[in-house]
C-alpha cells in the first residue's frame, strides 16, 4: 500500500508515527504548505517525494491513496479530488465545516466506490473500544455522557503549540468527535440537540466557549462543554455514567469513576488511536469493504452538526 500524506502539521507527525509501525506500507509521497518543512520531514522519515502541489501527487502512479490532514477548509475539495484521481482517502475530522458539503463527498464516495474514510479517532482509542466492546456484549448501557473539550487557544496555535494557517472551529472539529463517538457507542442517531454559544472572538471570528446536549430516542443523554479560555489541564475528557458503573476516558487511557487503572492491553492490536485508525483504512482498502468510520458511517453526526450550525445562525440573526 503506498499513501501519501498532505498536512505536515501535528496530526500528520502522528500519522507518519502510526504508519510506520503497519506492514507493507510505504509513505511515497508528502504535501506541505512550505516545501522545506514537507523536505525536511520527508528525511527524517524516509519518504523520498516532498512538494507543495497536491494535484501533482494525486496524479502519480506510485500512490493509492491519502491521508489529508490539511486545514478543515480544504477538506471536502481536497477528498472530492482525491477520489476523482482515483485514490482512496482518510480525511482527518472533520470531513467538511458545513452539511452541505459533508453531502457532495458521500456522493463522489458513493459514485467512484473507493474508500473514504473520516478520522474519527475517538472510537479506535482503546479507552472508547474497551467500552464499545462491553456495550455490545450486553453489559453496558449508557444513561448519560458528560464531555469536557477544553484548551486554551487564544491565539491561533496548533495542538503542538505553533501558530497556524488556519482557523479551527469548536462545533465542526473538536464537537464532531463527540457527537459521532455518542452515537457510535449508543447504536443510536440524536433526536433532540441544543445549543449555545458564548462570544465571538474580535479577530478569529469563532466562538471560544460552547455548550451542547444531544438525546437519544430511548433517552440516552450527552453534555458536551467546550472552551478554547480554559487555562487547566487540556484535552478532551469523557465520563461514562452508565447502569453497570462509571468510566472515565482520557485518550488512549480509562479509569473507574474512583480513579482505578482498567487494563487496555488487551483491547486492539496497538495502544495508539492514530495508529489503529490508519490500519482500520489500510485494512478496509485491502478488503475492499467499507471501514469503521467510514464516510456513510459519520453521516448522522455531521447532519446534528448541521443541525447545530443552523441554531447558531438563528441566534446570531436574532
Amino acid at each position: 500500500m503506498r499513501i501519501a500524506l498532505a498536512g505536515t502539521g501535528a496530526f500528520g507527525i502522528k500519522h507518519l508515527d502510526g504508519l510506520a509501525n503497519i506492514a507493507g506500507v510505504t509513505v511515497t509521497a508528502l504535501v506541505s504548505r512550505r516545501l522545506g518543512q514537507a523536505e525536511e520531514i520527508a528525511r527524517k522519515y524516509g519518504v523520498r517525494h516532498a512538494t507543495t502541489d497536491l494535484d501533482e501527487v494525486l496524479a502519480r502512479d506510485d500512490v493509492d491513496a491519502v491521508i489529508l490532514c490539511t486545514p478543515t477548509q480544504l477538506h471536502a475539495r481536497q477528498a472530492i479530488a482525491a477520489m476523482r484521481a482515483g485514490k482512496h482517502v482518510q480525511v482527518e475530522i472533520p470531513v467538511a465545516d458545513s452539511w452541505a458539503d459533508v453531502q457532495e463527498v458521500t456522493r463522489v464516495q458513493q459514485e467512484s466506490g473507493l474508500v473514504c474514510m473520516a478520522g474519527h479517532t475517538r472510537r479506535f482509542n482503546p479507552s472508547h473500544q474497551w467500552v464499545h466492546r462491553r456495550i455490545l456484549a450486553g453489559e453496558l448501557s449508557i444513561q448519560q455522557m458528560d464531555v469536557q473539550t477544553y484548551f486554551f487557544r487564544r491565539t491561533n496555535m496548533n495542538a503542538a503549540g505553533q501558530p497556524r494557517s488556519w482557523t479551527d472551529h469548536l462545533l465542526w472539529h473538536h464537537a464532531a468527535h463527540t457527537v459521532d463517538l455518542f452515537q457510535y457507542q449508543t447504536g443510536e442517531q440524536t433526536q433532540i440537540a441544543n445549543v449555545v454559544q458564548g462570544p465571538l472572538h474580535p479577530e478569529l471570528g469563532i466562538a471560544m466557549d460552547m455548550s451542547i446536549q444531544l438525546r437519544t430516542p430511548s433517552g440516552q443523554i450527552c453534555t458536551l462543554s467546550l472552551s478554547f479560555n480554559n487555562d487547566g489541564p487540556l484535552g478532551s475528557f469523557f465520563r461514562y455514567i452508565c447502569d453497570n458503573g462509571t468510566y472515565l476516558a482520557r485518550y488512549d487511557d480509562l479509569v473507574t469513576g474512583r480513579e482505578e487503572p482498567i487494563d487496555l492491553s488487551m483491547v486492539g492490536v496497538c495502544a495508539n488511536g492514530i495508529e489503529s485508525q490508519d490500519r482500520e483504512f489500510i485494512a478496509a482498502i485491502n478488503e475492499g469493504r467499507e471501514p469503521d468510520s467510514g464516510i456513510a458511517g459519520v453521516l448522522g453526526a455531521y447532519r446534528v452538526l448541521g443541525e447545530l450550525a443552523t441554531q447558531l445562525a438563528n441566534q446570531n440573526a436574532g
